[in-house]
């Protein structure tokens, strides 16, 4: 492949991200604002939100194993189709039902459909694997940026004209994923020969055979550990933070704008998490960043809560927000190689989201519970702390087959 056209690929895969993830990451400014508008309460809206966190995880191995088949084009425009339908019905509903149909499964199965599997397994599966970092790394920036981008955006909207022009206003966008899909159209291209790949999976060997090997390793399912730790923390915050926000005080728009650095500071650390995972072990990263949340959740408890607060605490947090993926997605592909990388990372991220689905629904059953978020906090901390532990066994060499040929 030409630079150019990795460029244009690159580039595409962000631009795809950028539009799913800031839609999907915002959904928690829309809580109070629907509880208002229908009186459904904060649990049960909690609840059909928490089903979309899980529903986003376990559409990707589905949809990841239909994109490597037939390729990822036409899985990006059926979840287009998908997200955008789901997020247009949502003002249109008044029921919790109803509210887990739109935001639940509909919008959040888009989402997955052009989500980070799909995208990151497209793109390793057509560049070499000096790239493969990189592209991962700025793949995950576009994720981020839709996030620094949206929020802000939608708390204008729903300050002013009112939370269901915000919400159809974003419908809309999603279609843009539509024409973006194009460089990303085709099947993956040939594999590469035995020396230029370097790791893992057998020559022939079906995805029914590899996930069974995947599911008996041991470093596979403690990369599952960890990232349900992430997912937990992910989706805890970006369904109640504005709640937290709300409870302290201040006004509503300094959730729009924490939620906005927080993207923006993961961009940067998405980046560095990218260039990072070329030169140290990446299970040593991903230690380090479920360490690092740990501290600064407990500094944040410790810390006076003004808008300064929230704002250091979202930029410190953004900088390993999702930056965890590019060197999770990272040592998949090292254990397995990238014939069916969009299936087990997928997997992996079906684990994270239900971590996902228990951090929104768990949260919005605190605040009806104690008044506020306290233990859900300290829940973070500890499983924060035990996702570094777990990170650390990990090996990091391509799973070796007696008496198999390997490849790329």
């Amino acid at each position: 492949m030409s630079p150019r056209a990795a460029w244009a690929l690159i580039l595409a895969a962000s631009a795809i991200l950028m539009i799913t993830m800031g839609a999907r990451l915002t959904t928690g400014l829309f809580l109070s604002p629907i509880n208002t508008s229908t009186g459904l309460g904060i649990a049960s809206i909690s609840f059909a939100m928490a089903i979309g966190q899980f529903m986003w995880g376990a559409s990707q191995p589905v949809f990841g194993a239909v994109a490597d088949k037939y390729g990822p084009a036409r899985v990006i425009v059926l979840g287009a189709v998908l997200l955008a339908a789901g997020l247009a019905a949502t003002p249109f509903v008044s029921s919790e039902w109803g509210l887990m149909l739109t935001l639940g499964i509909l919008s959040a199965a888009g989402a997955g459909a052009g989500s980070f599997s799909i995208l990151i397994g497209a793109t390793a599966q057509r560049l070499p694997a000096a790239r493969r970092p990189f592209a991962s790394g700025f793949i995950n920036a576009g994720g981020s940026f839709g996030q620094f981008v949206f929020a802000p955006l939608m708390q204008v909207l729903i300050a002013g004209p009112g939370w269901i022009l915000a919400m159809l206003t974003m419908a809309a966008t999603t279609l843009l994923t539509i024409p973006l899909a194009w460089p990303l159209r085709g099947k993956r291209a040939p594999a590469p020969s035995v020396a230029a790949a370097g790791a893992a999976p057998v020559i022939g060997i079906g995805l029914t055979e590899q996930l069974r090997q995947a599911m008996r390793d041991r470093s596979y399912l403690f990369l599952h550990a960890g990232f349900f730790t992430c997912g937990f923390h992910i989706a805890f915050l970006v369904t109640h933070l504005p709640g937290e926000v709300a409870l302290c005080g201040l006004p509503v728009g300094v959730a729009g704008t924490a939620l906005g650095l927080i993207g923006l500071f993961n961009i940067a650390g998405s980046l560095t998490a990218g260039a990072l995972s070329t030169r140290y072990r990446m299970k040593n990263l991903l230690a380090l960043m479920y360490f690092s949340r740990a501290v600064i959740i407990g500094i944040y408890l410790l810390a006076p809560k003004t808008a300064l607060t929230f704002y250091i605490f979202a930029a410190a947090l953004g900088f390993t927000w999702l930056a965890t993926v590019p060197p999770t997605a990272g040592l998949v592909g090292k254990l397995f190689g990238t014939r069916y990388l969009a299936t087990l990372f997928g997997l992996t991220l079906l684990s994270h989201q239900i971590g996902g689905f228990f951090g929104a629904w768990l949260g919005g059953l605190a605040f009806v519970r104690f008044g506020d978020f306290s233990w859900m906090w300290y829940a973070d901390i500890a499983l924060a702390l035990a996702a570094a532990l777990i990170n650390l066994p990990i090996r990091e060499a391509p799973v070796a087959r007696a008496g198999a040929l390997a490849k790329a």
